[in-house]
């Protein structure tokens, strides 16, 4: 298998005076263009008392601007037949746009509008913090984002990963206007953003619009920077939630690298192993919550046999430390008491022996395939060039992917030594208070 690198349309990259920089990946065949916007702030910027701040402001874009009233960004890209979005993260926060090629100013007068100039008005905070709150309600019903929420604050102490993206519930209901625009103004503005075009467009002709567009812009953005360290776990650290449900729910924890650690190929293969994706070279594409794998470890493990009706790994990459999980929702009549041996069975094999020359194979023929469909389309260009330009450089990418390759199944089985050790694990188990299957 060739290694040389991921196949991606050619792209350019320059920096405006104001500290944007910016991305053409110009695909002459491709029938539409695809605009994003990246700042590299998320939840890893906000402090207790404004958490949820990040996921606020994502909102709030879309809320009004100068030239864009309320509601007027949606029916100005859905009235040419294009889609948009927005996501917030712990580390950055994305828009995009997706517009027939023909009309591309369209979502480049949006962002270039919206950038340093979104209203957040008093009347607009007060709409949108009843959204938020439902949003927040509604995930609430769910264990699985109950037991991830406990499972992150008791694996942080100090580091801001440890709060969700959408926030403690107390700040949403407290965090005043005149703060939301403090943040917005102090965090959002050139120096920390990219703006990414693929797609359907003349490259010197664009980079000209660009320029004319965004170079107006007044230089903002304070550092986006994490300060705060956390120290490593000096123990097994357990927690059991309680709540309406079917059937108990174990999420285990590991203190895992970031994105940019040495250790992170390995650690992807470890995932891959365990869980049956590596995620950021998955061939589907969707980017959400690891999807199951009738081929990996645990599903064999705990699926086939009916201890459970789903598991799954999970190592999500991230701009500092964060974890490695474990997820397994039980099935009828079956504890998480006996769900968590049956995992740390599979997990200790690992430890010992490692993967399979088998496992290895379909590994890498996995992520080739992933690589191959990578780059298919206007928004899936936009998206990995956007992302791994915020996470660092596109050319990263390359560097990961061929690393990935190269992982040895001794170098997983030292990684799964070191990384899945008992002591160093956090344990959320989710009991249903009614329902077959619980401890009580």
């Amino acid at each position: 298998m060739a290694t040389r690198g991921v196949p991606r349309p050619a792209f350019d990259e320059f920096r405006l005076s104001n500290g944007l920089r910016v991305v053409l990946a110009p695909m002459a065949d491709s029938p539409t263009a695809s605009v994003w916007v990246w700042y590299r702030v998320g939840s890893k910027n906000e402090h207790p008392g404004i958490t949820g701040a990040s996921h606020w402001v994502e909102h709030m874009l879309f809320q009004g601007s100068p030239r864009y009233g309320k509601g007027e960004i949606d029916r100005a890209i859905v009235g040419v037949g294009g889609e948009l979005n927005a996501f917030t993260t712990t580390d950055f926060t994305a828009y995009f746009s997706t517009v027939p090629r023909e009309h591309l100013a369209i979502p480049l007068d949006i962002e270039s509008d919206r950038m340093t100039r979104a209203l957040i008005t008093d009347e607009e905070v007060e709409r949108e913090r009843t959204v938020i709150h439902s949003e927040r309600e509604g995930n609430e019903n769910w264990p699985e984002f109950r037991a991830e929420e406990e499972m992150f604050q008791l694996a942080f102490r100090i580091h801001p990963y440890r709060w969700e993206v959408l926030g403690h519930r107390v700040d949403i209901e407290r965090l005043t206007p005149g703060e939301l625009r403090d943040y917005y103004h102090r965090f959002y503005g050139t120096r920390n953003a990219t703006l990414v075009l693929a797609g359907g467009f003349d490259r010197n002709e664009t980079a000209r619009e660009v320029r004319r567009r965004f170079s107006p812009l007044p230089a903002s953005g304070a550092d986006v920077r994490v300060q705060d360290t956390e120290p490593a776990p000096s123990g097994e650290r357990r927690s059991e939630l309680t709540g309406p449900g079917t059937t108990p729910y174990v999420l285990i924890g590991w203190r895992a690298p970031s994105l940019h650690d040495p250790l992170a190929p390995a650690t992807m293969v470890l995932d891959a192993i365990l869980g049956g994706e590596t995620g950021l070279f998955s061939a589907g594409a969707g980017w959400g919550r690891a999807a199951e794998h009738p081929a990996a470890r645990l599903y064999r493990a705990l699926v086939d046999p009916g201890l459970a009706v789903r598991a799954t790994s999970e190592w999500r990459p991230r701009e500092y430390p964060g974890l490695f999980l474990i997820e397994a929702q039980a099935a009828k009549g079956v504890a998480a008491s006996r769900l968590e041996e049956a995992i740390d069975g599979v997990v200790e094999r690992l430890r010992r022996v490692g993967p399979t020359r088998t496992e290895m194979n379909d590994l890498r023929a996995k992520v080739g395939r992933g690589a191959a469909l990578a780059y298919e389309g206007a928004s899936r260009a936009g998206f990995r060039l956007g992302y791994f330009s915020v996470m660092g450089r596109p050319a990263d990418e390359d560097s990961l992917y061929r690393s990935l390759l190269a992982v040895t199944a001794e170098e997983v089985r030292a990684r799964a030594r070191e990384l899945l050790r008992p002591e160093a694990r956090a344990v959320v188990h989710y009991v249903p208070t009614k329902g077959v299957g619980s401890d009580d």
